[in-house]
């Protein structure tokens, strides 16, 4: 996985609560198990009219959020069924972030999991930044080190982390290359228990 430390984008401003993976990538998408090339179907029945066209006013069909790497959105973000594609459609689409007031359980752990730093900021907090980067191009820079959002405005919000995925994210680290982290005692382990 790559290393999250600083990222600083344009904001995306999705004003919805209780977005569900459903939403984020519908049933039909789920036929492959590569975890590239989804992005492409995130948020696909919100930005696709039924015959193929674009639906206009939605937010990631506005061309002043191309290339964001920051999500913002409201409550309850990720819930429903626990499908892993979901955090894949969001990384393979470009956001590394997504800056919400709650997350479902398992959609947080499977982001961290993928390497995707979601941030849970207070619900007042995700309301202003939503209504700043509605009316602009409002950029952020999320340092996960100091654990801190900067608006351009000079805005500060800080934000809380188990250290445990604070310290997979700085690395690049997903639980496979945590064990391999240990991999002379793994090595030793099973040279001794072949002698045994």
């Amino acid at each position: 996985m790559k290393p999250i430390n600083k990222i600083s984008s344009v904001m995306t401003p999705l004003d919805r609560k209780n977005v569900d993976t459903d939403q984020i990538i519908s049933k039909e998408f789920l036929k492959r198990i590569e975890r590239t090339g989804f992005g492409k179907y995130l948020f696909h029945h919100w930005r696709f009219n039924p015959d193929g066209t674009t639906v206009e006013d939605f937010v990631l069909n506005d061309p002043r959020f191309k290339g964001s790497e920051i999500l913002v959105a409201q409550e309850n973000f990720g819930c429903g069924s626990s499908r892993e594609h979901a955090p894949w459609a969001i990384q393979d689409y470009g956001f590394n972030v997504v800056i919400a007031p709650s997350f479902a359980d398992i959609f947080y752990n499977n982001c961290v999991k993928n390497g995707i730093l979601p941030i849970r900021l207070l619900g007042h907090e995700v309301d202003e930044l939503i209504k700043k980067g509605k009316h602009e191009e409002y950029k952020l820079e999320v340092n996960l080190e100091q654990q801190t959002v900067l608006g351009q405005d000079g805005t500060r919000l800080e934000f809380e982390i188990d250290p445990y995925w604070k310290e997979m994210l700085l690395k690049g680290w997903d639980e496979i290359e945590l064990t391999f982290q240990h991999e002379a005692q793994i090595t030793a382990y099973e040279e001794k228990m072949q002698q045994a």
